[in-house]
Formats: C-alpha cells, structure tokens, sequence
C-alpha cells in the first residue's frame, strides 16, 4: 500500500472514531437557551449516543472498513426515532422515562413512537401488541407517564389507521367490532399522550399510495386527530417527500372540507378528489385528462378540485403532519416490469433505496412541521418473499432478517445511496 493511501484510509478511520465518540461532546455543549414546548422550526431533536449506527460505525473500524465507518459515523450524528413496540406498563414507563431524561439533559427533544396496538400490521412482518384493548391503555397510560412534563414527539401507530382490523381480510372482522375497538384504542392513545403539555402528537397515515384521501380524512376524524398536533406520513415508507406533502396537504384541506366548510359539506370527507380520482378532470379518456396515481403531472386534477371546493384556509386551521425521510431519498422502488406475478411488496426491504431529506422541524413547507427518520435507517421490515411462495428474498438472495432487526448492509446501502449526500449533523 503506498503511503498516499495509508494517510487517506487512516484519516478516515480517525474520523469515524472522533465522529462516534464527539456524539456525546456534541450534545454535551447544546445551548442552554430555553426552546418553546410546542414543535417549532427551532425544535432541534435528540441523537442517540449509543445508537445501533454508531455501534456499526465502531464494528466497520474494527474490520479496517473505513468507507463504511465513516458513513455509518455520519447516519449515526443525526437524530433518529425510538420505538416503543412492548412490554409491560412498568417497563415502558421506565424505558420512556430514561429517554426522555437523557434528552433533557442535552436540551433537545426525543421522538417516539408508540407501536403496541393490539393485532397491528393484520399478523404480518411486525405483528404483535397488547393483548387487549384493556392491556394497550394501561400500556399508553404509563408511556405517557414516562414522558410527565418533558418535551416529546410522539408519533403514534404507523400504519394503526391505514391497515385496520377490516382491512385484513374477509373474515377477520365480521361484525366490525375489533375496527371500532382499534379506532377507540388510538383516540385514547392521543388524548391521553397529548394530555402531556410539552408533548406534540401525530397520529400516523399512511402514505401517498396507500388510502384514498377522503377515506384516510375520515379515519383520522374518527381517530380523534382534532386532539393532537396533526398526523404522520410515509413512516418506513420510500415514497417521495414532495407526494406525501401534496397528498397531507390534501387529507387536511379534505378534513376542513368536511368539519369547517360548507354547511352542505359536513361529514363528506367522501367527496373530496384523491389521487386515484378526481371529479374535476375531464375523464373522458384522453391521456392526462385523468387522475392517475402513478403519473403525479396529472395531480393537477385533484389541486383544481380543492382549488374550486376548498379554496385557501389559513394554514392554522388546517391539520399539520411530519414525514419520515429515513429512506425515500431516492424515492420508491419499481422492480423490473414481469419479474413479479404476484405483489412485490415494494414497501418491503425495498432495494437500493437512500437515506433522505435530513431531520429538521425548520421545513420550509407551512403544513409540513417536521422532517423525520422515524424508521430507523437499517432496521428490516421483515423476511420479505415479495409473494414467491419461499422464504427467500429473490432481491438479496436470503432470508432478510425479522422486523426490526439491525441489518449492516442495509444501512450501508442507504448511507452510501443518501440524497441529498451523507453528511455529519452539525
């Protein structure tokens, strides 16, 4: 190795172990000025220390992998989400707790995510949660009490509304009780983690591609999104960030629509345009002359439709929501046209995807409070088969780790693919 080389590779190698080990430095000098309790453009969120990227970053050193490493160092320097998938009341309360303490004393404010409603995700990838109704509010009572008066984003139930209990199958919910039981569940859970003073709560929605905005509308009014600060987008998601923006846009101008807006209107969220569908376009036919969800330069139809049905509401009157950016850089994953006949879940695992916009509350967006990587950036989404009828996944040739679990080459994927470029948090 000539000497050139040596001096490059050692001096990556030293950053990604300064970088780790500054993590705590950094956070250590945070300014000591008060910050305002509700989420604001100056709202700065915590970094883990000890987080599962700058653990890697430290393995990939050990292996002399300093590229690597030093990405990893740099993913590691940015504010990630915390999940909250178990446990017992006293066990959460203590968990939060401990997080949200750390957080204060740096001055900087964790985000969480509350994900223990009972039968989520229909006993797919990451099914689990409480046992019971009864069970999962006694479980949201003490992680509310884990937070009592710090500062907190709560990001509740990804996918809790978009995927209810009707939605899993015919049979599943026959008499329609476990869909009201659910819809109750995350009212409770909202109410009661917003009843937090210096706690900001979305109530998590899906993403661009997934419901109808009038549907998602009306779940988020039944789920009693008017008690909390908004609702989520894209969470674990790759969609990119400018749909989910427009799509948000739409749920919330679609829930004044219906709550605030013409008398004639109230409780219509079914009237309003989608992404699918769109009364205002000419629909005869002719190509552009439909709404078509894969096609967002047709989406104009839906704009025109709010445009002459909603007009322009105050942004205060409308519902804010965040989106998760951890992984949509790139944008959404499209396999090669026939390799699938069945679904490819391109949400799964989705290859060759790259880190995203980086976590900030200073948007730019006036509906759009945050940028945030709730999914954390290397953890999989489950042994996806994309429907093959094996246990194999065909895009990595293996058995993809469980929900949840750490996956190197996964987050070296995103941290290498990241637009914009990787760079450490300053």
């Amino acid at each position: 190795m000539n000497p050139r080389s040596l001096r490059r590779r050692t001096t990556a190698a030293l950053a990604a172990l300064a970088a780790c080990a500054a993590l705590i430095a950094t956070q250590a000098q945070a300014q000591a000025a008060p910050v305002a309790d509700a989420l604001t453009p100056a709202t700065r969120f915590y970094v883990d220390p000890h987080s599962k990227a700058a653990q890697q970053a430290l393995t990939d050193l050990g292996n002399g992998d300093f590229a690597n490493a030093l990405n990893m160092a740099r993913l590691a320097s940015w504010p990630q989400a915390d999940w909250f998938t178990e446990g017992t009341p006293a066990e959460v309360r203590t968990k939060v707790r401990s997080l949200v303490r750390e957080a204060r004393l740096v001055n900087r404010t964790p985000v969480l995510v509350a994900y223990n409603v009972p039968g989520r995700d229909c006993t797919q990838y990451s099914s689990g949660g409480a046992a019971s109704s009864a069970a999962y509010r006694q479980w949201i009572d003490a992680f509310a009490a884990g937070i009592g008066d710090s500062k907190a984003v709560v990001v509740v139930e990804p996918d809790g509304l978009a995927l209810l209990p009707s939605d899993c199958g015919p049979g599943v919910d026959p008499t329609g009780e476990l869909t009201a039981t659910r819809v109750a569940d995350l009212a409770y859970a909202v109410r009661t983690i917003k009843a937090k003073a210096r706690t900001a709560v979305y109530l998590d929605a899906g993403n661009v591609l997934w419901r109808p905005v009038g549907d998602m509308a009306r779940r988020l009014l039944d789920a009693g999104v008017q008690d909390s600060d908004g609702f989520a987008l894209n969470v674990s998601n790759t969609h990119p960030t400018d749909h989910n923006a427009r799509y948000g846009s739409w749920i919330a101008k679609c829930m004044w629509f219906a709550t605030e807006g013409p008398e004639h209107a109230r409780g219509h969220t079914d009237w309003c345009a989608t992404q699918y569908y769109s009364p205002a376009a000419p629909n005869d036919g002719a190509p552009g002359n439909a709404v078509d969800s894969a096609d967002p330069a047709t989406w104009r139809w839906t704009d025109a439709w709010f445009d002459q049905n909603v007009g322009t509401p105050p942004n205060d009157a409308l519902h804010h929501f965040v989106i998760d950016t951890s992984r949509n850089g790139l944008g959404a994953w499209t396999p090669e046209p026939g390799k699938y006949t069945g679904d490819p879940e391109i949400w799964c695992n989705a290859p060759g995807r790259g880190l995203g916009a980086r976590p900030t509350a200073d948007t730019g967006v006036p509906l759009v409070d945050a940028y945030l990587w709730v999914k954390i950036p290397g953890e999989s989404d489950g042994s996806c088969t994309r429907n093959t009828g094996g246990t194999i996944d065909p895009e990595y040739g293996i058995v993809d780790p469980p929900a949840g679990t750490w996956w190197p080459d996964q987050a070296h994927s995103l941290a290498r693919n990241a637009a914009p470029r990787l760079t450490f948090n300053r």
